[in-house]
């Protein structure tokens, strides 16, 4: 079976955790103690119903609330599918939570409620997803049990999000209506609507194509140098990280960058068994055929289709600080397992999240914009475009003093 890890978005209350916790209940994955304390906890707060919320919505403070805060995974499979969930936050306040669990996804969920419509979140969070190179996106209308399962109201959110969709650059756009409190359209199809034909969600996510990256050239940033100690394998050199973007195969040609040093992959280790090829996602070792210098945060790739060297960068960037990002400002930077600093040279222009069209050009970016900056590094980068990998296109800002993540870019 195939795994698809899909991320849930939307404006708060429009059911996401809700709808998480339905999928878990009716494809049967959870146990049955975790629905008696669930139960148990809905019955002390006075509520008639079960409140599927609390099997993703583990934290005090978002029992507390009713508000998720945190990206919470939850892991499932049916008979057709594995399944990773990334339930995600709806406050405007923690879209960096969002952009965090969105980032690995290869399809993203946005609900909206059916009485409200699309927001000016909803709408933020489908243009990350199409920032992020998500490329499925799906928009859940909730809570069709509070319109009465109308269909004009359905139809209206459909032509709203089609043509909004429009302007984003995503492959795949799926419209389903849904109760998630209720389970219509979740993971049977419902009775309430017979005027949809369409699939019900779960049908819809293990069917879905499941697209990596989109070229063939493999990349292994270096996560660890390993150098045995004993005797026995005192000559062992092997360079561990996980291959992103393609395949490599013993025998290949390749590079080590920044540094250019040229070798062949002599082989491929897994654990205590050697591989003749290593494909995309999988964390190998890999050891070379001369004796080159190569050290964590180098990037290792073929030699025919090698990514870019720079120290200057140009990416769109998600701000996700309270202090807003100003032109001289330094920050460090993570990039695939390289760490280094940067100052800000510039920034071109901001996003306009329900136009798409770039604004001006800013004195600063605050809380949740996103525009166009650039930056010049400490130390040369290994970089290709975020449209041609996710991992080697695609870095954090930290502020320097507190440590905690302030940016999230994409290499244009």
């Amino acid at each position: 079976m195939d795994l698809l890890r899909f991320a849930t978005a939307g404006s708060v209350d429009d059911g996401k955790s809700t709808l998480i916790g339905r999928l878990l209940l009716d494809s049967k994955a959870i146990f049955e103690d975790q629905l008696e304390a669930v139960e148990h906890t809905s019955r002390t707060k006075g509520y008639d119903y079960t409140d599927l919320a609390l099997l993703t919505d583990g934290l005090r403070s978002e029992r507390e609330q009713g508000i998720t805060i945190d990206v919470a995974y939850r892991y499932f499979a049916t008979p057709k599918r594995k399944f990773i969930i990334a339930d995600t936050p709806g406050h405007v306040e923690y879209t960096r939570n969002m952009v965090t669990g969105a980032s690995t996804a290869d399809l993203g969920l946005v609900l909206v409620d059916a009485r409200q419509g699309l927001t000016e979140q909803s709408r933020r969070h489908a243009v990350l997803l199409s920032l992020l190179r998500v490329p499925h996106v799906v928009l859940a209308v909730n809570k069709m049990d509070l319109v009465d399962f109308d269909q004009a109201t359905f139809d209206r959110i459909d032509e709203e999000f089609t043509a909004f969709a429009a302007k984003l650059d995503v492959p795949g756009i799926r419209v389903i209506p849904v109760s998630a409190l209720q389970g219509d359209n979740v993971v049977d199809r419902s009775a309430n609507m017979p005027w949809y034909e369409g699939p019900a969600l779960l049908e819809y996510l293990e069917s879905v194509e499941v697209l990596h990256e989109s070229r063939d050239a493999a990349r292994l940033p270096v996560q660890y140098v390993i150098r045995p100690k004993s005797d026995e394998h005192h000559d062992y050199r092997g360079y561990a990280g996980r291959v992103t973007g393609g395949t490599f195969r013993v025998g290949d040609e390749v590079v080590v960058l920044p540094s250019g040093q040229r070798s062949t992959v002599e082989a491929i280790d897994l654990f205590d068994k050697s591989l003749a090829e290593a494909p995309d996602r999988l964390s190998v070792t890999l050891r070379l055929a001369d004796d080159v210098d190569v050290s964590r945060g180098d990037v290792i790739a073929p030699v025919g289709d090698a990514p870019q060297v720079v120290k200057d960068v140009s990416a769109t960037v998600c701000w996700m600080a309270p202090e807003p990002l100003r032109v001289g400002q330094k920050l460090a930077f993570k990039h695939t397992t390289r760490t280094g600093r940067a100052i800000v040279r510039g920034l071109a222009h901001q996003l306009d999240v329900n136009t798409l069209e770039p604004v001006g050009s800013p004195e600063a970016l605050q809380l949740n914009e996103i525009g166009e900056v650039s930056l010049r590094l400490s130390q040369q980068l290994v970089t290709d475009t975020y449209i041609d990998n996710r991992t080697t296109g695609s870095f954090i800002l930290i502020d320097q003093a507190s440590g905690v993540t302030v940016g999230a870019g994409l290499i244009g």
